[in-house]
């Protein structure tokens, strides 16, 4: 028999060990989880596939009912391209009518620009008049009275040509304005048609960044048809103030006639009594200037004494003061407040008072001196402020013997048959048309 002495054990690898019914537990799991994921996946895959058919169609749709749009609009732009087209037209035939006009009514002033030269001349002189001089006083508004009715025309005429550059302006401005919205409806209309040319894979079709952001500037429908009718409606305004303004220079052109020797006796009249008026208050300033002066003279003269008077008080405080200071170097019980002390400390205080006083006054006298020497230069500011008017109110008087006694009238300018009312009612059919 054989003997053994002892059984050897093999050696195992420590690890966790699962039962038989945890193995299918797991199992069974796993299986469960498989179908559940398949199953929800199934439901993804018909929720994507009824996705794609509902996009594909939607975005069908709505690319169709884009290229619709810009169809629209594209028209609707075309449409208001033609009507500023033709505004603008109308606004150009009336520019050059006003043109002519304006050439007109510069060779009517040009026949009678004497007067209104003299006139413009002895204002333009007397505005060289200084400070409070610078009034409008009965010269002027004779003088510009005299502007007024040198021939009527001269006056009316020179006006009408201003009337007419500004509203040669403002024409000019609504073609501008026309102008601008035009080349701004064109630029528009090309690039909607060439949205409207992009298909799916044109070449210049990519994803834009942020292309849904609205830009600065975006303007609603309402804003920009109302943009344009405001163009419009001011290009018609403008046409018919225009025709208005044309009618009324030729009108006055018509009617000018020279009423201006009536005007020149009183304007001569008006500058002769405010050169009388200008001699008397400058004799009135001169004796003010006299008197002033003689008063800046006794006031120095009494600044002068105070000054010399607080400097005389100097040596006198010096004085007590010292006295006071000294005294107080008494030995032991000599050191005594008797009378002495008592009456140098009063001195003291008395002279400080007057000192005090004396400044006070010093002061006061040196602020009115201020104000005296800021009167006397006034003054003399104003003397030399009416010298200067009245030398120049003589030289007024002496450039007026240029105008004789009597002034030719200047002939009315034959009336320019050129009408816009074609224009005019062609214009505001399209108006109509519009709103």
């Amino acid at each position: 028999m054989f003997k053994f002495n002892s059984v050897k054990k093999m050696a195992m690898k420590p690890c966790q060990k699962f039962s038989v019914s945890d193995w299918n537990t797991n199992n069974q799991l796993l299986c469960n989880t498989a179908e559940n994921e398949r199953a929800i996946s199934h439901d993804v895959r018909q929720e994507a596939q009824m996705l794609r058919n509902e996009t594909f169609i939607q975005t069908k749709w709505d690319e169709q009912d884009t290229r619709t749009r810009l169809t629209n609009r594209s028209e609707d732009i075309r449409r208001w391209i033609d009507n500023l087209e033709k505004g603008l037209h109308d606004v150009n035939i009336e520019i050059e009518a006003l043109k002519l006009v304006k050439d007109e009514a510069e060779r009517a002033v040009a026949a009678t620009s004497i007067p209104l030269e003299v006139s413009k001349e002895c204002l333009t002189m007397r505005d060289g008049r200084r400070s409070n001089d610078l009034v409008r006083d009965p010269v002027e508004i004779q003088l510009q009275c005299e502007m007024e009715t040198s021939g009527k025309a001269q006056q009316v005429l020179q006006k009408s040509v201003q009337q007419i550059f500004e509203q040669l302006c403002l024409l000019q401005e609504a073609r501008q304005q026309l102008e601008f919205d035009l080349q701004n409806k064109k630029e528009a209309l090309d690039i909607d048609m060439t949205c409207l040319n992009f298909e799916l894979f044109s070449p210049e079709v990519s994803l834009k960044p942020n292309s849904t952001r609205v830009p600065s500037g975006s303007t609603t429908p309402q804003q920009w048809e109302q943009f344009s009718h405001y163009n419009l409606n001011r290009a018609l305004e403008e046409v018919k103030a225009s025709v208005h303004l044309r009618e009324a220079t030729m009108v006055s052109i018509a009617q000018a006639s020279n009423e201006l020797e009536a005007q020149r006796v009183a304007a001569n009249f008006a500058l002769r009594k405010r050169e009388h008026e200008l001699k008397r208050t400058l004799d009135e300033l001169l004796w003010q200037q006299k008197n002033t002066k003689t008063e800046v003279e006794e006031m120095e003269a009494d600044v002068r004494a105070l000054e010399e008077d607080l400097m005389a008080k100097m040596a006198p405080l010096k004085l007590a003061q010292t006295r006071l200071e000294t005294r107080t170097y008494r030995p032991g019980a000599d050191l005594c407040r008797d009378q002495a002390q008592y009456g140098l400390t009063d001195e003291v205080q008395q002279l400080e008072r007057t000192r005090n006083e004396l400044k006070q006054k010093l002061a006061q006298s040196q602020s009115t001196l201020n104000v005296l020497y800021t009167q006397f230069a006034h003054i003399n500011d104003e003397i030399a402020c009416k010298t200067h008017s009245l030398t120049l109110e003589k030289h007024v008087l002496e450039i007026r013997h240029r105008l004789s006694p009597s002034l030719e009238k200047s002939l009315p300018l034959t009336e320019d048959n050129h009408s816009m009312s074609e224009i005019l009612t062609h214009f505001k059919t399209q108006h109509s048309d519009l709103e």
